[in-house]
Protein backbone atom coordinates (compact mmCIF):
# COMPACT_ATOMS: atom_id res chain seq x y z
CA UNK A 1 0.00 0.00 0.00
CA UNK A 2 1.24 2.98 -0.99
CA UNK A 3 1.38 6.87 0.24
CA UNK A 4 -1.83 7.66 -1.61
CA UNK A 5 -2.96 4.96 -3.55
CA UNK A 6 -4.47 1.42 -2.85
CA UNK A 7 -5.10 -1.55 -5.15
CA UNK A 8 -8.63 -3.29 -4.59
CA UNK A 9 -6.83 -6.33 -4.27
CA UNK A 10 -5.55 -5.20 -1.25
CA UNK A 11 -8.63 -4.40 0.62
CA UNK A 12 -10.75 -7.02 2.88
CA UNK A 13 -13.65 -7.18 1.72
CA UNK A 14 -14.86 -8.46 5.50
CA UNK A 15 -13.55 -4.80 6.27
CA UNK A 16 -15.82 -3.10 4.19
CA UNK A 17 -17.41 -1.80 7.41
CA UNK A 18 -14.50 -0.76 9.18
CA UNK A 19 -13.77 2.15 5.72
CA UNK A 20 -15.44 5.14 5.36
CA UNK A 21 -16.47 5.63 1.74
CA UNK A 22 -16.54 9.18 -0.34
CA UNK A 23 -17.47 8.48 -3.97
CA UNK A 24 -16.35 11.51 -5.70
CA UNK A 25 -17.30 9.94 -9.33
CA UNK A 26 -18.03 13.41 -11.62
CA UNK A 27 -17.87 14.16 -15.22
CA UNK A 28 -16.71 17.72 -16.20
CA UNK A 29 -18.69 17.58 -19.44
CA UNK A 30 -21.90 16.16 -17.68
CA UNK A 31 -22.13 18.24 -13.88
CA UNK A 32 -24.86 15.64 -13.02
CA UNK A 33 -23.41 12.62 -14.09
CA UNK A 34 -21.41 12.15 -10.74
CA UNK A 35 -24.67 12.32 -8.35
CA UNK A 36 -27.08 10.24 -10.71
CA UNK A 37 -24.18 7.41 -10.76
CA UNK A 38 -23.93 7.88 -7.17
CA UNK A 39 -28.32 7.60 -7.07
CA UNK A 40 -28.35 4.43 -9.46
CA UNK A 41 -25.60 2.37 -7.18
CA UNK A 42 -22.66 3.21 -4.70
CA UNK A 43 -20.40 1.49 -2.13
CA UNK A 44 -22.68 0.96 0.94
CA UNK A 45 -22.33 3.12 3.13
CA UNK A 46 -20.59 5.89 0.98
CA UNK A 47 -21.26 9.28 0.88
CA UNK A 48 -20.96 11.72 -2.11
CA UNK A 49 -18.80 14.81 -2.65
CA UNK A 50 -19.75 16.77 -5.53
CA UNK A 51 -16.54 18.81 -7.52
CA UNK A 52 -18.59 21.82 -8.16
CA UNK A 53 -20.75 21.65 -4.94
CA UNK A 54 -18.26 20.33 -2.33
CA UNK A 55 -15.31 20.32 -3.43
CA UNK A 56 -15.56 24.24 -5.24
CA UNK A 57 -16.72 27.17 -3.96
CA UNK A 58 -18.46 28.86 -7.12
CA UNK A 59 -19.26 32.37 -5.71
CA UNK A 60 -15.74 32.92 -5.91
CA UNK A 61 -13.70 34.57 -7.97
CA UNK A 62 -11.13 32.77 -8.20
CA UNK A 63 -10.58 30.42 -11.28
CA UNK A 64 -13.18 27.78 -12.19
CA UNK A 65 -12.70 25.57 -9.57
CA UNK A 66 -11.93 27.98 -6.62
CA UNK A 67 -11.22 26.76 -3.05
CA UNK A 68 -13.67 26.61 -0.54
CA UNK A 69 -13.06 27.90 2.78
CA UNK A 70 -11.92 26.39 6.04
CA UNK A 71 -15.39 26.68 7.50
CA UNK A 72 -16.88 25.14 4.34
CA UNK A 73 -14.76 22.40 4.19
CA UNK A 74 -14.81 21.47 8.14
CA UNK A 75 -18.69 21.58 7.58
CA UNK A 76 -18.31 19.05 4.54
CA UNK A 77 -15.84 16.30 6.59
CA UNK A 78 -18.36 16.60 9.52
CA UNK A 79 -21.59 16.22 7.58
CA UNK A 80 -20.06 13.61 6.25
CA UNK A 81 -19.87 12.08 9.23
CA UNK A 82 -15.79 11.78 9.58
CA UNK A 83 -13.53 11.65 12.11
CA UNK A 84 -9.46 12.17 11.70
CA UNK A 85 -8.55 8.59 12.81
CA UNK A 86 -10.71 6.52 10.59
CA UNK A 87 -9.24 4.56 7.71
CA UNK A 88 -11.07 6.87 4.64
CA UNK A 89 -11.18 5.00 0.97
CA UNK A 90 -12.05 7.54 -1.82
CA UNK A 91 -12.90 6.31 -5.00
CA UNK A 92 -14.15 7.79 -8.44
CA UNK A 93 -14.24 6.12 -11.79
CA UNK A 94 -10.65 5.35 -12.35
CA UNK A 95 -8.33 7.23 -13.94
CA UNK A 96 -9.64 10.32 -13.31
CA UNK A 97 -8.54 13.67 -11.17
CA UNK A 98 -11.54 13.74 -9.28
CA UNK A 99 -11.08 11.59 -5.82
CA UNK A 100 -7.63 12.84 -5.95
CA UNK A 101 -8.55 16.10 -5.38
CA UNK A 102 -10.85 15.14 -3.03
CA UNK A 103 -8.15 12.98 -0.96
CA UNK A 104 -5.88 16.69 -1.18
CA UNK A 105 -8.64 18.76 0.27
CA UNK A 106 -8.56 15.30 3.39
CA UNK A 107 -4.87 16.03 3.42
CA UNK A 108 -5.62 20.06 3.97
CA UNK A 109 -7.93 18.85 6.89
CA UNK A 110 -5.12 16.98 8.03
CA UNK A 111 -6.52 13.57 8.24
CA UNK A 112 -3.36 11.21 8.31
CA UNK A 113 -5.43 8.29 6.99
CA UNK A 114 -6.69 8.28 3.44
CA UNK A 115 -6.25 6.07 0.40
CA UNK A 116 -7.50 6.60 -3.37
CA UNK A 117 -8.93 3.50 -4.94
CA UNK A 118 -6.73 3.03 -7.63
CA UNK A 119 -8.64 1.63 -9.73
CA UNK A 120 -11.94 3.32 -9.33
CA UNK A 121 -15.63 1.89 -8.74
CA UNK A 122 -16.38 -0.80 -11.23
CA UNK A 123 -13.38 -2.64 -9.53
CA UNK A 124 -14.88 -2.41 -6.26
CA UNK A 125 -17.98 -3.73 -7.56
CA UNK A 126 -16.21 -6.76 -9.33
CA UNK A 127 -14.71 -7.42 -6.21
CA UNK A 128 -17.60 -7.89 -4.32
CA UNK A 129 -17.62 -4.80 -2.57
CA UNK A 130 -21.12 -4.26 -1.02
CA UNK A 131 -23.13 -1.64 -3.28
CA UNK A 132 -26.99 0.02 -2.95
CA UNK A 133 -28.61 2.55 -4.45
CA UNK A 134 -30.00 4.04 -0.66
CA UNK A 135 -28.72 7.32 0.10
CA UNK A 136 -26.18 6.97 3.27
CA UNK A 137 -27.35 8.66 6.06
CA UNK A 138 -24.60 10.01 8.43
CA UNK A 139 -24.03 11.01 12.33
CA UNK A 140 -22.65 14.40 12.25
CA UNK A 141 -19.10 14.64 13.93
CA UNK A 142 -17.56 17.95 15.53
CA UNK A 143 -13.48 18.04 14.54
CA UNK A 144 -10.87 19.81 15.58
CA UNK A 145 -9.29 20.14 12.54
CA UNK A 146 -5.36 20.80 11.99
CA UNK A 147 -4.93 22.43 9.08
CA UNK A 148 -1.84 21.91 6.28
CA UNK A 149 -1.45 25.39 5.03
CA UNK A 150 1.88 24.36 3.13
CA UNK A 151 -0.07 22.56 0.66
CA UNK A 152 -2.11 25.12 -0.59
CA UNK A 153 -0.83 28.33 -2.08
CA UNK A 154 -3.07 31.24 -3.69
CA UNK A 155 -2.27 33.54 -6.88
CA UNK A 156 -0.23 35.62 -4.43
CA UNK A 157 1.87 33.13 -3.51
CA UNK A 158 2.17 31.75 -6.94
CA UNK A 159 3.48 35.69 -8.04
CA UNK A 160 6.02 35.59 -5.23
CA UNK A 161 7.80 32.20 -6.93
CA UNK A 162 7.65 34.46 -10.13
CA UNK A 163 9.02 37.23 -9.47
CA UNK A 164 12.14 34.99 -7.52
CA UNK A 165 10.92 35.64 -4.00
CA UNK A 166 10.57 32.43 -3.35
CA UNK A 167 12.18 29.21 -4.73
CA UNK A 168 10.28 26.52 -6.20
CA UNK A 169 9.21 24.98 -9.28
CA UNK A 170 5.63 25.44 -10.57
CA UNK A 171 4.44 22.65 -12.76
CA UNK A 172 1.64 23.06 -15.13
CA UNK A 173 -0.61 19.71 -15.03
CA UNK A 174 -1.92 20.64 -18.28
CA UNK A 175 -1.58 18.89 -22.11
CA UNK A 176 1.21 20.48 -23.68
CA UNK A 177 -0.05 22.34 -26.48
CA UNK A 178 -2.05 24.40 -23.88
CA UNK A 179 0.85 24.72 -21.79
CA UNK A 180 2.83 26.00 -25.29
CA UNK A 181 -0.16 28.67 -25.69
CA UNK A 182 -0.65 26.57 -29.15
CA UNK A 183 -4.14 25.28 -28.53
CA UNK A 184 -6.46 26.58 -25.79
CA UNK A 185 -10.58 26.29 -25.88
CA UNK A 186 -11.14 26.67 -22.26
CA UNK A 187 -9.69 30.01 -21.01
CA UNK A 188 -9.64 32.99 -22.23
CA UNK A 189 -5.41 33.74 -22.79
CA UNK A 190 -3.62 30.58 -23.91
CA UNK A 191 -0.02 29.92 -22.09
CA UNK A 192 1.32 29.11 -19.22
CA UNK A 193 2.66 30.91 -16.14
CA UNK A 194 6.20 32.36 -16.24
CA UNK A 195 8.41 30.40 -15.42
CA UNK A 196 6.78 27.24 -15.08
CA UNK A 197 7.73 23.71 -16.09
CA UNK A 198 5.24 20.85 -17.80
CA UNK A 199 4.04 17.70 -17.12
CA UNK A 200 0.98 16.33 -18.68
CA UNK A 201 -1.21 14.57 -15.69
CA UNK A 202 -2.67 12.04 -18.57
CA UNK A 203 1.07 10.43 -18.59
CA UNK A 204 0.35 9.53 -15.30
CA UNK A 205 -2.45 6.79 -16.46
CA UNK A 206 -1.76 3.26 -16.42
CA UNK A 207 -3.78 1.16 -17.82
CA UNK A 208 -6.90 3.37 -17.30
CA UNK A 209 -5.88 4.02 -13.68
CA UNK A 210 -3.87 6.42 -11.96
CA UNK A 211 -0.30 5.26 -11.23
CA UNK A 212 3.67 6.38 -10.99
CA UNK A 213 5.81 7.35 -13.73
CA UNK A 214 9.60 7.03 -13.68
CA UNK A 215 9.55 9.93 -16.36
CA UNK A 216 8.84 12.37 -13.76
CA UNK A 217 12.25 12.67 -12.17
CA UNK A 218 13.39 13.76 -15.74
CA UNK A 219 11.57 16.91 -15.27
CA UNK A 220 11.35 17.74 -11.12
CA UNK A 221 14.12 16.04 -9.10
CA UNK A 222 12.75 14.61 -5.12
CA UNK A 223 14.79 17.48 -3.31
CA UNK A 224 13.24 20.31 -4.62
CA UNK A 225 9.99 22.14 -3.39
CA UNK A 226 7.43 22.24 -6.11
CA UNK A 227 3.97 24.11 -6.93
CA UNK A 228 1.37 22.21 -8.99
CA UNK A 229 -1.42 23.84 -11.17
CA UNK A 230 -3.39 23.21 -14.38
CA UNK A 231 -6.43 25.07 -15.68
CA UNK A 232 -8.69 24.84 -12.55
CA UNK A 233 -6.70 23.10 -10.04
CA UNK A 234 -8.69 20.15 -10.61
CA UNK A 235 -6.27 17.82 -12.93
CA UNK A 236 -3.29 19.32 -10.70
CA UNK A 237 -4.36 16.92 -8.04
CA UNK A 238 -3.62 13.54 -9.88
CA UNK A 239 0.09 14.93 -10.38
CA UNK A 240 0.16 16.32 -7.03
CA UNK A 241 -1.37 12.85 -5.47
CA UNK A 242 1.26 10.97 -7.88
CA UNK A 243 4.39 13.12 -6.76
CA UNK A 244 3.40 12.16 -2.75
CA UNK A 245 3.27 8.26 -4.24
CA UNK A 246 6.56 8.68 -5.67
CA UNK A 247 7.40 10.07 -2.46
CA UNK A 248 8.38 14.02 -3.50
CA UNK A 249 8.38 16.18 0.22
CA UNK A 250 7.48 19.78 -0.69
CA UNK A 251 4.32 19.62 -2.85
CA UNK A 252 1.97 22.44 -3.20
CA UNK A 253 -1.39 23.06 -4.85
CA UNK A 254 -2.16 26.09 -6.23
CA UNK A 255 -5.70 25.71 -6.72
CA UNK A 256 -6.73 28.62 -8.37
CA UNK A 257 -4.66 27.54 -11.08
CA UNK A 258 -4.06 29.27 -14.96
CA UNK A 259 -7.64 30.45 -14.50
CA UNK A 260 -7.17 32.23 -11.81
CA UNK A 261 -3.85 33.48 -12.68
CA UNK A 262 -4.70 34.94 -16.04
CA UNK A 263 -7.21 37.44 -14.00
CA UNK A 264 -4.70 39.47 -13.05
CA UNK A 265 -0.90 38.53 -14.42
CA UNK A 266 0.70 37.84 -17.50
CA UNK A 267 1.77 34.56 -18.97
CA UNK A 268 4.44 33.06 -21.41
CA UNK A 269 4.47 31.19 -24.70
CA UNK A 270 6.19 28.57 -25.96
Amino acid sequence: MGNVFVSVKDLDLLKQHDYKWIDARFNLQNPTEGISLYNENHIENAVYWDLVKDLSDMQKNAGRHPMPDKEQLKSLFEQSGLQQDQFILVYDQGGAPFATRAWWMLQYGGFKNVKVVQEGYQALKYAGFKTTNEKTVTETTHLAINWQDHLYTNREGVKAIVDGKVKRTLLDARANVRYRGEQETIDRVAGHIPGALNYDWEQLKEKGYLAPNETLLDIVSKNEPITVYCGSGVTASPLFAVLKEMDYENVQLYTGSFSDWITKYDVEKG
